[in-house]
């Protein structure tokens, strides 16, 4: 037993330290468990086929189906239209909602949706992660109070009151002290909290779309090179086909997108062909939109008898009409080994065999009006393509280099497509599954993110970089300490001395030792561990006693949330340490407070609601 704390002790204070990443320390400790002979092969590897930790990794899966699928910057546009500027009401906002959220959703999976949408809602109004991730994290932990579902432990402690022959608890009863603490939560983040949380500069800052486009438009000069006409009655375009026109030689035009009027007309019935080819028809009421200079446009109007239609702003334009969930736009530059060098090409030709488009090109900040250049190093050419085929060009990066990051551009598009809703049905089917109980957690995330996966909401690629794998090899290899702590008997001797102590004293005397206590295991241990060790020995201290369990067992199920000293304590703490930078102190400083107001609360509050 006294070899098992001293490597508690040992984990705990490397944790503190900062030294090592958690993945590593919580690997190292669970090496130890296993070569002092404490567990054996099965036990100590049981963290990586626990459920819950598979669980985390396919919510990590459907948090990065809805970010790149649109809901995570539709969701963030919406928290900083609500918010504005203020980062006092983005932090309630994203705390709040956490905690209601959770009430219905596990955990894991509210912070899974809502970090991806904090992190950009934060970098958005200009304040980092690091002052709303932790509150968000807390705010889930908070929230699970509110209904019998919310969280494992209340789970376990009411299937413990029915083995024991007691009356369970209905759905909502721990909103009656749950409710007060989600309220609590926000007041200490508004007042107290925000204060002690650190400014952590992360590499995590999303794309600003809308700076990147401006960025281009002032490089390249491309305000003035597009328009859009509509196909009329009478023009000569009328059901003829691009291949039947020489736009690029002849007119010096590029036809970038059509949009179709009458989509019913067209296979597949999308409005939109985002890259004509030779056979693409031109219907009636067809808006094209189209590259070229002012004069060239203006002979294509006469001679084909086009309408012009109005723009929006360059930006707008771009980013409404030409960048979607699918369609994005990149920078590339010509390395100076690059085979290109000295090759005189069209560049148009040459980005097609891309599957892409040219948009404009430049070299020393100077725009190309030429459609033939020899290539130098350092040419630079903005180009417009499917998402996946911008990223593949990377495979050609000994010739060309792509600037900034198209994947991450990607995911501040708030372009809702019918993926989309495939990605946001996954989770409501998810949360369906979860609160009636139809399968296991682990086995509803499962089947959730298979469909993210399957629809193509994610790629395969990009699923597997959305997961946190720090968070993911923490968690499961912390759950073997948890085992180690009941099998060497070292938790429950601690906590039947404790208990049976101050029963002698008085009630509420007891009611604080028990929240202490499991409050006190819930920082090193999983919360579910937690309750189950504690919910028996509670229910025995009572009936000694000839006290009411009940409020006793609420205490259990409130501590046993209050995991707020340690990144390891909940696993929704693990997930956002990455995220926002967090350090074990950082924990421990702005956790410490709202542990004793949720103390002090439990000890007012659960006596006058369940009384002794």
């Amino acid at each position: 037993m006294s070899l098992m704390i001293t490597i508690l002790i040992i984990t705990i204070a490397l944790f503190i330290w900062g030294k090592f990443t958690p993945d590593i320390i919580a690997l190292l400790s669970m090496l130890s468990l296993f070569l002092l002979g404490i567990l054996n092969l099965t036990e100590t590897l049981s963290g990586f086929s626990n459920p819950t930790v598979i669980m985390i990794a396919a919510l990590f899966i459907i948090g990065e189906g809805l970010s790149q699928t649109g809901w995570t910057a539709l969701a963030g546009k919406k928290f900083i239209k609500m918010a504005g500027k203020s980062t006092t009401k983005l932090l309630l906002i994203t705390t709040l909602g956490s905690g209601l959220l959770s009430g219905v959703v596990s955990n894991t999976g509210t912070v899974a949706t809502l970090m991806p949408v904090t992190i950009s809602s934060a970098w958005s109004i200009g304040t980092l992660p690091s002052k709303l991730l932790m509150p968000v994290a807390f705010g889930s932990n908070t929230g699970g109070l509110l209904t019998l579902t919310g969280t494992p432990p209340n789970i376990i402690v009411n299937n413990t009151m029915l083995e024991s022959g007691l009356e369970s608890f209905s759905f909502f009863e721990f909103a009656l002290i749950g409710l007060p603490l989600l309220l609590i939560t926000l007041l200490y983040f508004r007042f107290i909290g925000y204060r002690l949380l650190p400014n952590n500069k992360t590499n995590n800052k999303p794309v600003d779309i809308s700076t990147t486009l401006h960025k281009w438009i002032e490089a390249y000069k491309v305000d003035g090179d597009y328009y859009r006409l509509r196909v009329r009655s009478v023009s000569p375009l009328l059901n003829t086909k691009l291949g039947d026109w020489n736009f690029e030689n002849e007119h010096k035009i590029s036809i970038l997108r059509v949009k179709r009027r009458h989509p019913s007309r067209l296979k597949g019935n999308d409005p939109f062909i985002e890259f004509p080819t030779h056979t693409t028809e031109f219907l009636y009421h067809d808006i094209i939109t189209v590259k070229g200079d002012t004069e060239a446009v203006n002979a294509l109007m006469i001679k084909f008898r086009l309408g012009l239609l109005p723009l929006e702003s360059i930006t707008d334009e771009l980013k409404n009409n030409l960048i979607n969930q699918e369609v994005g736009m990149a920078e590339v530059l010509v390395t100076p080994k690059s085979i290109l060098v000295g090759r005189k090409i069209r560049l148009g030709n040459f980005f097609k065999r891309f599957g892409v488009q040219l948009m404009a090109a430049s070299r020393n900040n100077i725009p190309f009006t030429e459609r033939e250049i020899r290539i130098k190093a350092g040419d630079a050419f903005l180009i417009r393509g499917i998402w996946d085929d911008i990223d593949q060009l990377k495979n050609y990066h000994e010739n060309l280099v792509i600037c900034g990051s198209p994947e991450g551009m990607a995911k501040t598009v708030a372009d809702i497509t019918s993926k989309s809703y495939i990605a946001l049905f996954a989770l409501i089917l998810m949360i369906a599954l979860l609160v009636f109980k139809i399968v296991p957690g682990a086995v509803a995330a499962l089947i959730s993110a298979g469909i993210v996966l399957i629809t193509g909401c994610v790629p395969i690629t990009k699923a597997y970089k959305g997961i946190s794998w720090i968070s993911v090899v923490m968690i499961a290899a912390m759950i073997p300490m948890g085992i180690a702590l009941q099998k060497t008997g070292s938790a429950e001797l601690i906590a039947k001395g404790l208990v049976d102590t101050l029963g002698r004293l008085h009630p509420i005397v007891l009611l604080g030792g028990v929240f202490l206590l499991t409050t006190t295991f819930s920082q090193v241990i999983n919360n579910s561990a937690t309750a189950v060790l504690m919910a028996p020995i509670v229910i025995i201290a009572a009936n000694t006693l000839s006290l009411s369990a009940v409020p006793f067992m609420i205490a259990v199920a409130i501590s046993a949330s209050t995991a707020f000293l340690t990144p390891v304590g909940t696993t929704t703490n693990a997930m956002v340490m990455t995220a926002g930078g967090y350090k074990f102190m950082d924990y421990l400083k702005v956790g410490a407070p709202l542990l004793l107001l949720f103390l002090i609360t439990t000890l007012v509050l659960v006596p006058l609601i369940w009384p002794f």
